[in-house]
């Protein structure tokens, strides 16, 4: 259960961890685990649980059919029958919930047993190593990697992104603008915060920002007005900048990033924002990366959950009007994609990973537990984008 079931309702005081439900004291918690059977088949579940000092009772039921109670002894084998069930051909939820008869605190529930005849042919989170079960509750990152010109020095990225109405729950990464030193993009932190990020990875590789090397350390050179700036670590570590910002699903904004080495053996990066409500670009901030001389590489776009007690919500994203711009100034439009995932994706412990075109648009959606999926590594082209935007680069901030 550690890696598959989420807290669906009730008070974030209970606890599930990697050996499953550790803490259910909310009568109104309900607890959902997810599984995917590529065949409609009957199968047999079992609930195993912790030892219990008096007997209880809750409530099981499979997708949307009918609760029905079970009852848990105080008994040796801890180990209680569900009964039969049907899984429909892909995603199947089992929720648990208290019974009106039950008490708490409530048995702690370690796994899920299913029984069945025929080939294994299930999708879960199957092991805890490298902490699959924290990944894969988050869930598939979706990438989109563009296809850039060939033999060009590319300076500048322009990207345009848009978040469905209803896409955005918390715990969202929408990265616009991605390169191989780093990322640009926007988060939803909380129910009253949002931010737009700007992230330049140090050339020295650790997860430990305070064991970077001053000489490989990432320089602020400048940044926007209310925009905080520090280091970051975990996922390597380097130099960070955001900006707390109420940006909406619904709106379409502009992303433009420049890359340019300063012929001293470093690189500068260098981050914009556009809300269309606002005729100037917002500068995010500008570093200096040592030990680096590149121009812009890797143009790609992703979409995380970074919460991992979310991962079953659904998340979308869209990307339309891709440019680069070289040294000269010439611009290019970027009209070729592929898509990729992350292993817990790779490994299809969670097929919940979308992308490709829709409209006019690149999109990438994950989470929610859709069964619509597409597979991984396929290519996609939009017609070339006519629409080249209108930037004086001179008087940037």
């Amino acid at each position: 259960m550690g890696g598959n079931t989420f807290q669906t309702n009730g008070a974030n005081n209970d606890q599930l961890d990697k050996n499953g439900i550790q803490l259910w004291n909310d009568s109104e918690s309900v607890w959902s685990t997810y599984i995917y059977s590529e065949n409609s088949r009957k199968v047999s579940v079992s609930i195993e649980y912790s030892s219990i000092q008096t007997n209880n009772v809750l409530d099981i039921r499979l997708n949307q059919g009918k609760f029905k109670s079970l009852v848990f002894k105080k008994s040796s084998n801890q180990l209680s029958s569900a009964g039969t069930f049907t899984f429909n051909k892909g995603y199947n939820i089992i929720h648990l919930k208290a019974n009106a008869k039950g008490k708490a605190p409530f048995p702690k529930i370690k796994n899920l047993k299913i029984y069945f005849q025929g080939k294994d042919d299930f999708k879960f989170v199957r092991d805890n190593i490298d902490q699959r079960f924290y990944w894969g509750r988050r869930g598939p990152s979706v990438h989109l990697s563009y296809e850039m010109p060939e033999n060009v020095k590319v300076k500048w990225f322009y990207n345009e992104m848009t978040i469905p109405k209803d896409k955005d729950p918390i715990g969202s990464y929408f990265m616009s603008n991605g390169f191989k030193e780093g990322y640009f993009g926007i988060q939803v932190n909380s129910m009253k915060e949002r931010r737009i990020l700007f992230s330049v990875w140090s050339p020295f590789p650790t997860d430990n920002p305070k064991e970077i090397p001053e000489n490989q350390k990432i320089k602020l050179l400048k940044k926007g007005g209310n925009v905080y700036t520090g280091e970051f670590g975990n996922e390597g570590s380097g130099g960070q900048s955001y900006l707390v910002y109420p940006w909406k699903s619904g709106v379409t904004y502009q992303f433009l990033t420049s890359i340019e080495p300063d012929n001293q053996g470093n690189t500068t990066y260098t981050a914009y924002f556009k809300d269309p409500e606002n005729t100037k670009w917002i500068l995010i901030a500008s570093f200096l990366r040592p030990q680096t001389s590149t121009w812009y590489t890797r143009a790609h776009s992703f979409l995380e959950n970074f919460n991992d007690e979310l991962g079953y919500l659904n998340r979308e994203v869209q990307y339309q009007n891709q440019w680069v711009v070289d040294e000269n100034g010439k611009w290019y439009s970027l009209y070729k994609a592929k898509f990729t995932g992350d292993d817990i994706a790779r490994r299809q412990y969670r097929l919940d990973a979308d992308g490709g075109i829709k409209g006019a648009s690149f999109f990438l959606r994950n989470g929610g537990f859709f069964n619509s999926t597409t597979p991984l590594n396929n290519s996609f082209s939009l017609p070339p984008s006519t629409q080249k935007p209108d930037i004086d680069f001179n008087i940037l901030p």
